[in-house]
């Protein structure tokens, strides 16, 4: 879902142009009993439904809007090893062997996508291959030393390059390190999430578009209700990501104050021809800088140029959107200055505190996952799988995320978003400088 003043902007969305949508699903309009209701249909609602599904359980998942309509149909596509707070949290607030099972399970989360796409033949344009770039000295330093604590305390193995050799992966002048690796990679959100949905109706999965949930009875038995229907269940799972602030009064007010809404935005090219693209990533690998306020791109497989980055921290889109993105574009690859601008969309991704993922429970049978803080396209395959094991009584490997503590944001209702827009800013000047 997106907050109102970005609608418009989405309906400029590559992935929408790019994919042919199935009819829209009829809301919900009965009282219908199922072991589990499912808020949300992104990649995290629907990974649960296929896993539950699988388990055994009936389940019915509601959406407010459509299928991916919302952070899942229109993120940069980048599925990236590991989590947006780096090791850290994990190895401060667990310690060692947690932090390495959390490693572990966030490798498993890539293999994820390799098993949905060979188990559903899921057509999503999977292409491995992920560049961690830095544009200066200072930053050459901190992404060669992550690079070494990596491969000290987890064995994760990356190709490092400086100065000259940075242009045998990325022909950019402005990049003077990067480390490359052949696990992460990228692909196609919204067909990869239409996938999903196709396979977790193949399950048995009831899908409702169209069907916000206005109120949610807790107790023994969950009963969720939408403006034409209600859904009993035993068990729910709450995978609405940063829509869940807007339904916190109905759905559950005690999450809302522990993510924010964050906007990201992307400009995709006319196509660029598959010489220019080998020339400029030869790999063809996803592209990220390690700035906090970060760049990221790729190539589509019809060879545009997909360049996401520019973030907005108060819920507003920034002005003259298009014009920044393709300048900034031009200074990273020259040779690109005066591309065409065929599409310019964005919306906005739910951040925790600690950018480390949020999975808990709220009683015994209700399940929450939120705060993948930008690395959902693969956290969120994951996340699926561990709440329907924790659901089957398995809650070792939920419980990892679920120990994990979050603060809220400072500032109250009224105040945290312009707090943040202050923080953020503060952040800016010193990448900048």
């Amino acid at each position: 879902m997106l907050l109102n003043s970005d609608t418009q902007l989405n309906r400029n969305s590559y992935y929408e142009a790019s994919v042919e949508r199935p009819p829209l699903q009829d809301a919900l309009q009965e009282h219908l009993s199922v072991d589990v209701v499912v808020v949300g249909a992104g990649f995290a609602g629907l990974s649960s439904a296929i896993e539950l599904a699988r388990a055994g359980y009936s389940v019915a998942v509601l959406e407010a809007d459509r299928v991916c309509s919302g952070a899942s149909g229109r993120n940069g596509g980048q599925a990236i090893v590991g989590y947006a707070s780096g090791q850290e949290v994990f190895e401060h607030q667990l310690g060692v062997d947690a932090a390495r099972l959390a490693w572990e399970m966030s490798l498993q989360a890539l293999d994820l996508i390799d098993e949905r796409v060979q188990d559903f033949g899921l057509d999503c344009d999977w292409v491995k291959g992920y560049l961690h770039v830095a544009d200066s000295p200072r930053k050459a330093r901190a992404l060669q030393q992550e690079a070494q604590a990596m491969r000290q305390a987890y064995g994760f193995e990356t190709e490092v390059a400086s100065g000259a050799e940075v242009r045998r992966y990325i022909d950019s002048p402005r990049y003077t390190a990067c480390a490359f690796e052949k696990l992460s990679g990228h692909l196609h959100p919204l067909k990869y999430g239409l996938g999903l949905a196709r396979a977790a109706q193949s399950l048995g999965v009831k899908i409702f578009e169209r069907s916000a949930v206005v109120g949610l009875d807790r107790g023994p038995t969950l009963v969720a209700h939408t403006a034409q229907g209600r859904v009993t269940a035993r068990f729910g799972v709450l995978a609405g990501n940063y829509a869940l602030p807007d339904f916190g009064p109905q759905v559950a007010p005690e999450l809302s104050h522990r993510i924010m809404p964050v906007g990201t935005y992307i400009i995709g090219t006319a196509p660029l021809g598959a010489d220019l693209c080998r020339q400029l990533i030869p790999s063809n690998a996803a592209v990220c800088d390690n700035n906090f306020i970060l760049d990221y791109f790729r190539f589509s497989a019809d060879h545009r140029m997909l360049f996401g980055g520019r973030v907005s921290y108060s819920t507003r889109t920034p002005p003259n959107l298009k014009a920044t993105m393709a300048k900034r574009m031009g200074q990273i690859f020259p040779q690109l200055q005066a591309a065409p601008i065929d599409y310019v969309w964005g919306g906005f991704v739910d951040i925790s505190m600690n950018r480390a993922p949020d999975f808990g429970r709220l009683g015994d049978n209700l399940f929450y996952l939120q705060g993948f803080s930008g690395h959902g396209v693969a956290l969120t395959g994951l996340a699926g799988r561990l709440v329907a094991q924790a659901l089957a009584g398995q809650a070792e490997r939920f419980d990892v995320f679920a120990k994990l503590k979050h603060l809220p944001f400072p500032g109250g209702a009224l105040l945290r978003t312009p707090s943040l827009v202050l923080g953020m800013l503060a952040y800016r000047l010193k990448d900048a400088l």
